[in-house]
């Protein structure tokens, strides 16, 4: 029986190590895979919405009782994506303001959902300073009062930058903008910063044009498995009622995403272990001419590096069945983004940009 490791696909006899995807190479918990093997298929017999107590599911329930957020504000959704696609698609196709501001480097996912509803977008700035980049908060105020758009985006952490916003920050973005502009926030790989949730609560009590969107795809690894679930400010039964599935969810994805939230030792292990990798290209490239080691809060790093050294470094990571993502976005076009993986994976894609930078 062939063995699949997330990340790791094995195809003709050769293993591929995916490090351009933001993918999980690691194992899942013991927990997880418990719940995998143990998983009674008679449970696929009945919808998982709880009827009595009109509720989405125990899932939706058990989210509820950790974020102490109200469960009727708690979203589900085939990955983050749904999520955010669904807010996108809701929003901007609600009355005559179709506008969506997102970052100038983000992921380009966003831009799209927007088009797909006949939105438009205006990107906002992100700055590069010294060894990160960072969102100018007084400047985005600014510009979401001029434009007044429908929705503002933020990601945070942002991809493939790195960089993130402080409850703080939020905050002070959310006081100071039209209420009637929904904020997105895209917290995808929010875990790999802080164990701290307690500041999802007071947000989306006070400001009901929040929503808070995140993933198991990322901190718990398991993009596979599309399991997205998010937040909301009161009011929005409408949209409640579009985005969430009246007869509830996937009960077998579902008993996975249950033993992952409840196995964050496990993956709070491999977010810090993580750490070494990011120490490792610091340490091996920051010194390096032409290259600059960004800092990054989240499962991948930004690396600008000499672009001479291109075609030779996507034929030595292509010889070793290597992909790192060699970035096209205007204004990061000298810049790698690679998924930070396990230490013997990272110390091949070191030695290999060393390789071919000297």
């Amino acid at each position: 029986m062939m063995r699949i490791l997330c990340g790791v696909i094995p195809a003709k006899g050769i293993v591929m190590n995916f490090l351009d995807r933001n993918e999980f190479n690691f194992k899942p918990s013991a927990k997880v895979l418990d719940a995998i093997k143990n998983f009674d298929p008679e449970q696929l017999c009945f919808y998982t919405r709880i009827y009595d107590e009109g509720k989405k599911s125990i899932f939706s329930v058990k989210l509820s009782e950790i974020y102490n957020v109200p469960e009727e504000q708690v979203l589900l959704g085939y990955g983050g994506e749904d999520i955010l696609k669904n807010a996108v698609h809701y929003y901007l196709m609600k009355g005559d303001n179709k506008t969506i501001m997102i970052p100038e480097f983000s992921w380009w996912y966003y831009n799209r959902i927007a088009g797909e509803c006949g939105g438009s977008f205006k990107m906002y700035p992100l700055y590069e300073k010294e060894d990160t980049f960072a969102y100018d908060v007084d400047e985005v105020i600014k510009l979401t009062n001029e434009n007044h758009p429908r929705m503002l985006l933020l990601a945070s952490p942002n991809n493939p930058t790195g960089n993130s916003l402080t409850p703080e920050e939020i905050g002070r973005i959310m006081e100071n903008i039209p209420n009637d502009t929904m904020v997105l926030i895209d917290e995808a790989y929010a875990s790999f910063i802080t164990t701290d949730t307690a500041y999802i609560a007071p947000l989306v009590n006070k400001y009901s044009n929040l929503i808070i969107s995140r993933t198991l795809s990322k901190f718990f690894g398991l993009p596979g498995l599309r399991m997205g679930f998010g937040f909301m400010g009161k009011g929005h039964e409408a949209f409640l009622s579009y985005a969430n599935k009246y007869l509830g969810y996937n009960r077998f994805s579902e008993a996975v995403a249950m033993a992952a939230i409840d196995s964050e030792d496990h993956y709070r292990k491999v977010a810090d272990d993580m750490e070494w990798d990011r120490q490792l290209f610091k340490k091996e490239l920051g010194s390096l001419p032409g290259f600059k080691v960004y800092k990054s809060v989240a499962n991948f790093i930004l690396i600008k590096y000499p672009t001479r050294i291109k075609e030779a470094l996507q034929k030595a990571m292509a010889e070793q069945d290597y992909k790192i993502k060699f970035m096209s976005d205007k204004g990061l076009e000298d810049c790698l983004r690679i998924t930070l993986g396990r230490k013997e994976q990272i110390q091949v894609v070191v030695d290999t940009i060393k390789r071919c930078a000297l």
